[in-house]
Parts: C-alpha cells; sequence; structure tokens
C-alpha cells in the first residue's frame, strides 16, 4: 500500500463553511484511487471557513503522475445539502512530489466535480481531455451572451445578480458596502432637506453649504480654483477624462477660429503655433444630436462644443476659444478669454458639462466596464481554468499627438503601467507558448478572440480587434490591453470622479437652459439657473461619492488572492511584476509630494485589480 497525503484549503469567504460530508478521488496516469471519504480528527469542523485540514488517502499502488482530482458532497440525514467554497488541494505523492489543485469554486450540489492540477500541460489523459471538455461546454452554458441594445456590446445573460453563478457575483462585502455607502450618503444629505428641493440654487453659498457635508483634498482644490482658465485646461490631462485631447494641426472646417480672436494683439499666428504644436483640440462631436433628458419636469440642454487649446510659454494648457455647437452660425458664437467674465464663464460651464456626459458614456461605461464584461465573458466560456490567459494606451497616445505635452501625469504614469504589465504578460506567455505555431493552435485561444470580436465588436474590421491570433507577439499586446483596460483605465477615469465633480459648477451633471446665443446676455443669475436643480446635483454627489470609494475588501494591481500560479517560473514573473509595481508607487507618491495637485489615480497601490465596482 501507498500512501497520499492530501490538504484541503477551505475558503475564507463568508458562508465557506460545508457541514456535508466531503468525497476525493485522485486520478493518474496510471489508475486511480477509491472515492474517499474525507473524515479527519477535526471531524465536523475540517471546512469551516479558512480551515487547513490533512488526510490519507491509501492506494495498492503508486497512481503515477496526478492528472486530476474528483471532488463531491453529500448531506447528512436530516441536514440540509449547502454550500463549499473550496479554495485549493494539495497532494503529496509517495514520491514525494507537490500536486497543487487551484479549485476557488462554490460546490453547492452533490455531483461529481473534476479540477485538473494547476501546471499547463497537454491533456494526454482521456479524463483530463473530457474534463476539459466538460468544464468549457458548463461554462457555455452558465455565461450566455445577451444583446442588451442594438450596437451595442453584447452582454452577459442573467435575469439578476443573484442569478449569476457564485463565482462572478459581488460578495457579501462588497454588496454590502455598496448598498450601505449609498444609503449614508443620501442620508447625510437627506437630513439637511435637500433630495426633495426641486428648485434652483440661490447663490454659490449655498451649493457650498451642500459641498461641505462630502469632501476630499483634490475636490476642496477644485472648488477654490474651478473658474480659472488653467484648471479648465489642466483637467483635459489629468481629470477623469483625459482621453479627448489631441493636437491640433489645421482647424477644422466647422470651427472658424482667427487670429484676431484668439491672438489680438498679433504677437503670434495659429499657423505658427500649430506648427510649434501648442495647439490642441477637444471635440464633443459624439455628443451632436444626443437628446437630453427631461427632469423635474423641465427641459436640459447638452451641447457639443469644440475646445482650443493653448500651450503658453509657462507650459500651461489654456483655452482660448469655445464653440458650443457644431456647426457655425450667428447665434451659436466663438466665446473668448476677452468675453464678459459670466460669458466665458459660461461657455466653460457647458463643456464641463458635455465632458460629463462624454465621460460617463464613453470612456467610463463604455471603454472599461461594456468591454471589460466581454473580455471577462468570453473568458469564462472559451477558457477553462488551467489555461495560460486565465486599447492600447502607446498608440492612443501617439495616435492623439500628445506625446509632449508637459505635465500629463495620466500619460507618464499610464505608459509607465503599460510597460510594467507588458513585461508581465510577456514574461507569461513566452514561458507557454514558444512559437507562434503554438498559439495558432491553440484552439480555446483563438474561439475567445473571435467571441470578443463579434460579440464585443460587433464583427466589426475596423475596429482593429483581430478575428484570430497568429503569434505570440499579437497575443502579448492584446492580453496587455486587456488588462490595463480592467484596471489602470478603469482607476483613471473612475476613482477621481468625486474629487473633480463634487463641488457641482466644475462638472454639472445636467444643464437646464440653453447657451447664450449673444454674447452680453448672461449674469451669475442666468449660470445659477442653468444649474441642475438643488435635488439633481445632491443626488449626483451621493453618486460621484459612491462611485468613488475605495471598498474594504479592494485587491491593488498586481495582487491575487487566488493562487492559481503553482510553477516556479511564473511564480517568480509574478513576483518580479509586483516589485516593478511597488516601484513605480514609490516613485508617483514622490513626485506627488512636489506638485500643487498631486495625480493618485494612476498609483498602482490605488489601482483596482479590476473593475470593481
Amino acid at each position: 500500500m501507498v500512501q497520499y497525503e492530501v490538504t484541503v484549503l477551505t475558503g475564507d469567504r463568508l458562508n465557506s463553511t460545508t457541514l456535508n460530508n466531503v468525497f476525493i478521488k485522485l486520478v493518474g496516469t496510471d489508475g486511480e484511487s477509491d472515492r474517499k471519504w474525507l473524515m479527519g480528527l477535526k471531524g465536523a469542523s475540517s471546512f469551516v471557513r479558512g480551515a487547513v485540514s490533512k488526510f490519507k488517502v491509501s492506494c495498492s499502488t503508486s497512481l503515477g503522475k496526478l492528472v486530476l482530482i474528483e471532488l463531491d458532497k453529500k448531506s447528512l440525514p436530516l441536514f440540509p445539502e449547502d454550500s463549499w467554497f473550496c479554495a485549493k488541494v494539495e497532494v503529496k505523492s509517495p514520491e514525494g512530489d507537490i500536486y497543487s489543485f487551484p479549485i476557488y469554486r462554490w460546490i453547492a450540489d452533490s455531483k461529481v466535480h473534476r479540477f485538473r492540477e494547476g501546471k499547463v500541460f497537454e491533456d494526454n489523459h482521456h479524463l483530463g481531455r473530457y474534463s476539459r471538455q466538460q468544464e468549457i461546454q458548463q461554462r457555455e452554458e452558465d455565461y450566455r451572451w445577451d444583446a442588451y441594445a442594438e450596437k451595442m456590446p453584447h452582454s452577459m445573460k442573467a435575469k439578476n445578480p443573484s442569478s449569476l453563478p457564485y463565482e462572478v457575483q459581488f460578495s457579501f462585502t462588497k454588496d454590502s458596502e455598496f448598498f450601505y455607502t449609498a444609503s449614508t450618503g443620501l442620508t447625510e444629505l437627506k437630513l439637511k432637506g435637500l433630495d426633495n428641493r426641486k428648485e434652483k440654487w440661490d447663490n454659490i453659498d449655498s451649493i457650498n453649504r451642500v459641498f461641505c457635508c462630502k469632501k476630499t483634498e483634490i475636490s476642496e482644490y477644485v472648488q477654490e480654483h474651478w473658474k480659472e482658465d488653467a484648471f479648465f485646461g489642466y483637467q483635459f490631462l489629468n481629470g477623469v477624462n483625459p482621453m479627448l485631447i489631441q493636437l491640433c494641426t489645421a482647424l477644422p472646417s466647422n470651427f472658424p477660429v482667427t487670429d484676431d480672436m484668439v491672438f489680438p494683439h498679433g504677437r503670434c499666428s495659429l499657423a505658427d503655433e500649430m506648427k510649434k504644436g501648442n495647439i490642441f483640440l477637444c471635440d464633443y462631436k459624439h455628443l451632436d444630436g444626443v437628446k437630453a433628458n427631461t427632469i423635474n419636469g423641465k427641459k436640459q440642454y447638452l451641447m457639443a462644443p469644440l475646445v482650443l487649446l493653448h500651450k503658453d510659454p509657462h507650459d500651461k494648457l489654456m483655452p482660448i476659444a469655445i464653440q458650443l455647437k457644431q456647426t457655425p452660425s450667428d447665434d451659436n458664437p466663438i466665446f473668448l478669454p476677452t468675453d464678459s467674465e459670466y460669458d466665458w464663464l459660461i461657455a466653460k460651464i457647458f463643456v464641463r458639462s458635455a465632458d460629463f456626459n462624454e465621460h460617463q458614456l464613453n470612456v467610463h461605461l463604455l471603454r472599461t466596464h461594456l468591454l471589460a464584461e466581454v473580455f471577462a465573458v468570453s473568458l469564462l466560456r472559451n477558457v477553462p481554468m488551467v489555461h495560460p490567459l486565465s486599447l492600447c494606451i502607446p498608440d492612443d497616445i501617439a495616435e492623439r499627438g500628445v506625446e509632449a505635452v508637459p505635465n500629463f501625469y495620466y500619460r507618464d504614469d499610464g505608459l509607465k503601467i503599460w510597460d510594467i504589465i507588458h513585461r508581465f504578460v510577456q514574461g507569461i506567455l513566452n514561458y507557454y507558448y514558444k512559437t507562434d505555431s503554438e498559439v495558432e493552435q491553440d484552439s480555446e485561444l483563438q474561439k475567445w478572440i473571435l467571441d470578443i470580436f463579434e460579440h464585443g465588436f460587433l464583427s466589426q474590421a475596423e475596429t482593429g480587434i483581430p478575428q484570430r491570433f497568429t503569434c505570440v507577439t499579437e497575443l502579448v499586446k492584446f492580453v496587455t490591453m486587456v488588462i490595463f483596460t480592467c484596471s489602470a483605465q478603469h482607476a483613471a477615469v473612475n476613482s477621481g470622479q468625486f474629487d473633480y465633480g463634487g463641488w457641482m459648477p466644475n462638472t454639472p451633471i445636467s444643464l437646464q437652459l440653453p447657451p447664450p446665443t449673444t454674447k452680453g446676455t448672461t449674469s451669475e443669475a442666468t449660470m445659477l439657473a442653468t444649474f441642475p436643480d438643488v435635488n439633481v446635483t445632491v443626488q449626483g454627489m451621493a453618486t460621484l461619492w459612491l462611485l468613488s470609494k475605495q471598498s474594504s475588501d479592494f485587491v491593488p494591481l498586481g495582487q491575487y488572492p487566488e493562487d492559481h500560479f503553482t510553477e516556479e517560473i511564473p511564480r517568480k514573473i509574478l513576483k518580479d511584476f509586483q516589485m516593478e509595481l511597488e516601484d513605480l508607487s514609490g516613485a508617483i507618491k514622490a513626485r506627488n509630494k512636489q506638485l500643487e495637485m498631486p495625480y493618485t489615480c494612476m498609483d498602482p497601490a490605488e489601482i483596482e485589480n479590476s473593475v470593481a465596482i
């Protein structure tokens, strides 16, 4: 007789415990064990939350190289069947070899569940191949596509969050905190009797009294500087939407700005400044024709502005012209810094409101949340657990021509994070894929990218998304993009939302008067009447606070609570990845100490490991 030492680790999630009887079978290249009841000295506490329990499994002869294990459980008489979250099983063979089986699954029934060893290898054993096929078939059943809206990325089909497989539901902690934060945020505002007030703001001081309920170091800075042109320009680089600004080498035909407008004293010309790379454009053309909502029975107004900016000799990005609608006309004036205080300020307010909508709909929702769901659902559908794979900022920065803009911390930090992720992905994938042909012949990998192309990008070839992978280099870049999008990019456009939007005048979520059609007609009263009503303002503030708040089960980029990597070289690559992120975090913190306003969104220590909210 030979003995195998089996160690079972129960997860540390809430309700991970099982009081059912647990059984195991070991399957190797030379045979398999009997189904063994795992009864140890701990008795009923063997599989409580966080438990690490050891057992012996006896076999008449060695099973050879272990291929997989089978786990199942049975309820005791008079006891209900429960759910057990098994984290990992480790098996030590009589020869002294250690086999690690990452589980990280809820087992809620009495069926037999097969789990393969954590190392990635070809499935030469028939049960290994069968297990892999079974897993994919079950995943295709559990994770199905749904066309939520025409011309939008497809989403996961589910009646409600509780109908999703246990593994992809929010943790109890995150779920509870989400509703608690929303409730307390609104409660604090309700105490001031503002949530039902549908009237306009009567003065800025009233807005300030609400703002005092919730504020951050950055939001206080925003409140003090929101009217300043330099801060207005700064937000295109380091606010929550750094994705729109681009180098301007020629004015759009629908934006007839002249030298006399922006350089009235003839000190320079637009043509010369364009040649020097000092002129930049923000064009909100995607919003043209978008119908605004009706709130509190009042029609709202959303513009599609064009903004021209100039990098001055002090390296500050200054707005020099704003046109609020796409079609030039007599009733669509080009606003200038030389206009009256409130003409110029109201133009900037309409831009900030447009930026809020562009950011939420395109940059935040579409380009992180909806695409992240596509990447994840396709991965869950097509790639089994033991597989090498568990919007590219360099290209984007180059395409927009903003490589040399000073004080662009989103770009500087983002490119460094991209490089670190790229080295990590390259190391891992080069370990598993030695040749391009191995990539081409990986059917599960090819199904994954085709699923993304069809359901995420609706088979549109012009998106640049490949339909199949032909080489390791292409795969590395795509996987880097997925990780960057779902972590760093989401952090860049999500975590600062309350910082920049908590002070409503800087980022009004809606506006309820049309823009002026002639200059000289605006005043502070006009501005206050244009702002959203009191209740809309406080609801917006509470929402941005909720979206920006870090949960207590926050996991930073590069940290993996679930231990899926079992081989020495990948574990070393992961350790190097974590050290590089730690070094970058230290460098960013040191830089921020020298800045008037720190840029923390791309600090690896502050980046969530996924699109978690």
